[in-house]
């Protein structure tokens, strides 16, 4: 009978999806195209820049030399691959995959955060091999047809959560598993689902079983990139970026392009008043011995954040935390409703403010803001400004339509993604798209906070998406959701609304586009703002981490020439 994810099933629950020309009642289909020749030098063997392998369908997967080569390496050793966004990682995963079954190893385990993504390779290797029997497993799929469906196939997709889950319950082990590969593998870090899932393929893998990570961006800290390779067991980095002489002349140019904008002078007022209220907050909370660590005009929202952990540690009853706590709550509705102005626009601000009115429960450092004189202000301007005729919630958004009217102008089959941080700036930026006449769409998760902000559920996800691939509106609106594990496809133009200080994410939005063709990136930035602090703690991280891979990709690849093993 049919089950959820197109499963097969019989009387022994034996679950399989499988790839035309696979027949699970024969075996696997790997089995029969094994052949004698050493594992990797099938990889030589192209036509026209086409691999040419027994389970590979003819014409599919074009390999290009740096990819063959992270590949053979791969092969050899556990490895970290580090490659741009739209660089081909799940083209090298497919090549370890296709010699690892050819040679007889065992299986293959492909893990994958989301459940989109776990069906987006499932869907490219399915269109790449030609003989190969499948299992997908996701939330939706239930434990006795995992059970049922692990044994027999030749690869299996699936997120962590589930693995780990079905690891712990004794419903099948890895030590018939050739391969693991561990996409976005940076995510391996803490309590991760991956950290728990390599420590279990240690103890069970065969002595020539093999851990391939994928990452776009591993960190810009050497400590955070150290933590991935020792929980992964990695001991082998290959790192390429889009300038390096063997990738440039497989991809398209990106031109990256900074728009720098000036907020007018009463929202400048309202967000110098923000600021000096939050500097207020925490100069009481330095008093009270927290925020020592680091002068009050670079504290950020980890800062704060972390300031709670530190509160709720320190010894003594609950009652003499509360004035720690209503202090650092305040500090921290300043410092976002300053955020908000300075980067997303008086709109944003004025719908968190409201947000605070009808809460059902409001705490005190809630009453406490809403009444203060700054806030008020902020309300009755921010209405005013509003309401003159032409005024838009931020100087960002005119720029922004600009861009995209240009872009559109230009190409009027061009795809655009706009990437907003918060949810309620992908709110304004649609309403002022509509304003201007162009179509488009938001793409949040599935969260719902309110009956103007309602999250998306999978279905409602996967149907946007679709409508935005096959041209159906020009513009898709989305916030972070957007930024890794969907299966989006190439765009032409990618605008961010705001800087990030995070080098993960933005690499991750970056590489949206220029994959098919050359691609354009178009980041706002409100000149004086948190934006322009954003964009330079973003660059500083991605250097460092280019740097630190650098020196981990060398480090290792001497210590296995000199036969030793770092990890």
């Amino acid at each position: 009978m049919k089950t959820k994810e197109g499963f097969t099933s019989d009387k022994f629950q034996r679950t399989l999806d499988e790839f035309p020309g696979g027949d699970a009642a024969r075996g696997t289909p790997a089995a029969s195209a094994r052949d004698e020749r050493p594992e990797g030098e099938l990889l030589e063997e192209s036509t026209q820049g086409y691999l040419r392998h027994p389970l590979l369908r003819p014409d599919r997967v074009r390999a290009y030399p740096f990819q063959v080569a992270i590949a053979r390496t791969a092969l050899a050793n556990d490895t970290l691959t580090v490659l741009p966004t739209g660089l081909g990682k799940t083209v090298i995963a497919a090549l370890v995959a296709a010699e690892r079954l050819r040679c007889g190893r065992g299986k293959v385990l492909f893990l994958a955060p989301t459940r989109p993504l776990v069906q987006q390779h499932a869907r490219s290797f399915s269109g790449w091999f030609a003989r190969l029997s499948r299992a997908t497993f996701t939330g939706s799929v239930g434990s006795p047809q995992r059970e049922g469906a692990f044994d027999p196939a030749d690869v299996i997709f699936a997120t962590p959560q589930l693995v780990i889950n079905d690891l712990t319950q004794g419903r099948y082990s890895l030590k018939d598993v050739a391969l693991v590969i561990f996409d976005e593998a940076h995510r391996a870090v803490g309590q991760y689902a991956y950290v728990k899932i390599a420590a279990i393929y240690r103890t069970q893998r065969s002595s020539d079983g093999r851990v391939l990570g994928l990452t776009a961006s591993p960190g810009g800290k050497g400590p955070k990139i150290d933590e991935v390779l020792g929980h992964l067991g990695i001991t082998r980095v290959e790192a390429r970026s889009r300038e390096d002489e063997d990738v440039a002349g497989y991809v398209q140019s990106i031109e990256t392009q900074h728009l720098k904008v000036r907020l007018p002078a009463e929202l400048e007022e309202i967000r110098q008043g923000l600021r000096e209220a939050a500097h207020e907050s925490m100069v009481r909370l330095q008093r009270m011995g927290f925020l020592r660590n680091k002068p009050l005009r670079v504290t950020g929202v980890k800062d704060l954040v972390n300031t709670r952990a530190m509160i709720m540690a320190r010894p003594g009853p609950m009652g003499r935390k509360f004035g720690a706590m209503y202090r650092l709550m305040l500090a921290m509705h300043f410092y976002h409703a300053g955020e908000l102005l300075e980067t997303q626009g008086i709109s944003p601000l004025l719908d968190y403010i409201e947000r605070l009115r009808v809460k059902a429960k409001p705490g005190k450092a809630d009453k406490a803001f809403l009444t203060r004189p700054i806030v008020q202000k902020a309300i009755e301007v921010g209405k005013r400004h509003l309401a003159e005729p032409g005024r838009a919630s931020h100087p960002k958004l005119p720029e922004l339509v600009g861009v995209i009217q240009e872009t559109l102008a230009e190409k009027p089959a061009a795809k655009v993604l706009v990437f907003a941080q918060f949810r309620d700036t992908v709110r304004s930026v649609v309403s002022e798209l509509a304003r201007h006449g162009i179509a488009a769409k938001r793409f949040v998760g599935q969260a719902t906070r309110s009956e103007e902000d309602r999250g998306m559920n999978q279905k409602e996800q996967g149907q946007v998406l679709e409508e935005f691939r096959s041209g159906g509106f020009p513009v898709l609106v989305a916030s972070s959701v957007a930024e890794e594990g969907i299966d989006i496809p190439n765009v032409d133009l990618v605008v961010f609304f705001e800087a990030l200080p995070s080098e993960i994410r933005t690499i991750q939005r970056m590489g949206r586009t220029g994959r098919s063709a050359s691609g354009r990136v178009v980041i706002l930035v409100a000149q004086g703002t948190r934006d322009e602090g954003y964009q330079r703690a973003e660059r500083k991280r991605e250097w460092a981490m280019k740097r630190h891979i650098r020196r981990f990709s060398k480090e290792r690849a001497a210590a296995k020439g000199a036969g030793s093993d770092p990890a």
